[in-house]
């Protein structure tokens, strides 16, 4: 590594290169179970010419380069297990202009969601995907990060116009423009979103925003089961009401709720739910969302309008994962995702339950069910060699009947290691497209191998 830090250095100041063993262990790891691995060096690009010289010297030396944001990531998509340049894009953190009448914003990858609508809240605008972590914008893109708010506003990959990407060989180009629409040859914007750093680094995103709705109401409904609670989800789904979110929560899962975030939900399946809209328009959405969940056994429906306790709903849900963490010192989170058909969603649900009760494993089935897509969290002793197999088989078998029933392996939060025995199973021969893309782009396999897709090409 001495020969590719000196040639790092000859664009880039000692400040911007590391190998300090603690920042190492920081970049060694994502928010899960998954297994880590050190780089050699940590880089902190500051512009599109550092990322395009850190490349150049990658490429020279065969050395594999795993692009960083906030480390938010749930299947060990930053972990780099051939060790080599960590490139962190923490300094590239500028909003650098806002397009109020195109709707637009462009924003270098290290932009955080949360610093990013700070911004935008000055100008009456919001940025919609909402995955509950505070990632990088450049993280969500590399994963095609939803969370609560797709079931109207839609994922990531919905959200950007253009990108800037830098290619393992250290070329840049633009994968699209700034028109709502194009039928101008192939959809790169498509091909490198959800592409995890395997086929080029982002060092600018354009990207869609929107008006911050004039009126917005949050719910909270209970039910006696499980299924009732699912079915309620479909039903306000085929009636056509214009909803933001809709998010299922076990009684398992309340509990935790109810623990960390001093709340006294019944501990009871339950929705949470938002609508965005005009006042009078909200007001019949919200009674007929009232109607089908009475339909469907509702226990209690309460609605809030008052913006504190709208926001206490939606940070006690988005604080889940962490209130598991917190109350279970000393094991791992598993947090995994599958996502099914809307008519195979309670029967998945259901299933994913029953498994995890055989377990004897502290968790929960949470998730964004108003587009099929729903997570298993479980706590697991990593000590405990039996328990960790026991929580992985688990998980294959929530990925295989979603497979089964028309699904895929993961709805949001991606591939990377975890998810990668699943790829042919879920894909096919298209599976060897992608690989044969892959090699295009990347002949040498420096970035972020291992993950996706198993190629190994390179040469000593």
């Amino acid at each position: 590594m001495k020969k590719v830090i000196e040639a790092l250095k000859a664009k880039l100041t000692d400040e911007q290169i590391s190998t300090n063993q603690t920042v190492r262990e920081l970049h060694s790891k994502d928010e899960t179970y998954h297994q880590t691995s050190l780089p050699d060096i940590v880089v902190f690009p500051k512009s599109t010419e550092d990322v395009t010289h850190i490349m150049k010297v990658a490429q020279e030396y065969k050395t594999s380069v795993t692009p960083f944001g906030a480390g938010s990531s749930l299947e060990g998509h930053v972990i780099p297990y051939e060790k080599g340049i960590t490139v962190d894009f923490s300094l590239m953190n500028k909003v650098l202009e806002i397009k109020e009448t195109d709707l637009l914003v462009k924003v270098q990858p290290g932009v955080t969601r949360e610093q990013l609508n700070k911004e935008l809240k000055k100008h009456g605008l919001f940025f919609s995907v909402d995955p509950g972590a505070n990632a990088t914008l450049g993280g969500m893109a590399a994963t095609n990060a939803s969370g609560t708010t797709t079931v109207k506003y839609g994922v990531m990959r919905d959200q950007v116009r253009d990108m800037e990407v830098v290619l393992a060989d250290g070329s840049v180009i633009h994968t699209g423009s700034l028109a709502a629409k194009s039928a101008s040859g192939y959809h790169l914007n498509g091909l490198f979103i959800g592409s995890e750093g395997t086929l080029g680094c982002f060092t600018e995103l354009t990207l869609q925003v929107y008006g911050i709705p004039e009126h917005v109401v949050a719910a909270r409904a209970t039910f006696p089961d499980l299924t009732n609670a699912i079915e309620a989800v479909t039903s306000v789904l085929h009636a056509g009401i214009p909803i933001a979110r809709i998010e299922f929560v076990d009684e398992a899962s309340v509990k935790q709720i109810n623990k960390f975030s001093e709340t006294d939900y019944p501990v009871k399946p339950t929705l949470f739910l938002e609508f965005h809209g005009n006042e009078a328009g909200l007001q019949a959405d919200v009674a007929f969302t009232k109607e089908i969940m009475q339909d469907h056994k509702c226990d209690k429906f309460t609605s809030e309008t008052d913006t504190a306790a709208r926001n206490h709903l939606w940070e006690a849900r988005h604080n889940l994962a962490y209130a598991y963490i917190h109350d279970y010192v000393g094991k791992k989170m598993m947090l995994t995702d599958v996502a099914v058909p809307i008519s195979e969603l309670a029967g998945s649900v259901i299933y994913a339950r029953k498994e995890l009760d055989k377990l004897n494993i502290p968790g929960g089935i949470l998730g964004h069910v108003g587009d099929g897509n729903f997570h298993s969290l479980i706590m697991i002793d990593m000590e405990d060699e039996e328990e960790v197999k026991n929580a992985k088989q688990f998980n294959e078998k929530v990925v295989r009947y979603a497979l089964e029933r028309g699904g895929t392996c993961t709805g949001e939060h991606g591939v990377g290691v975890g998810k990668k025995p699943y790829q042919r199973e879920e894909h096919g021969a298209a599976l060897d497209v992608m690989t044969n893309i892959k090699r295009a782009l990347d002949p040498n396999n420096i970035l972020n191998p291992t993950k996706i897709v198993e190629v190994d090409i390179r040469e000593g």
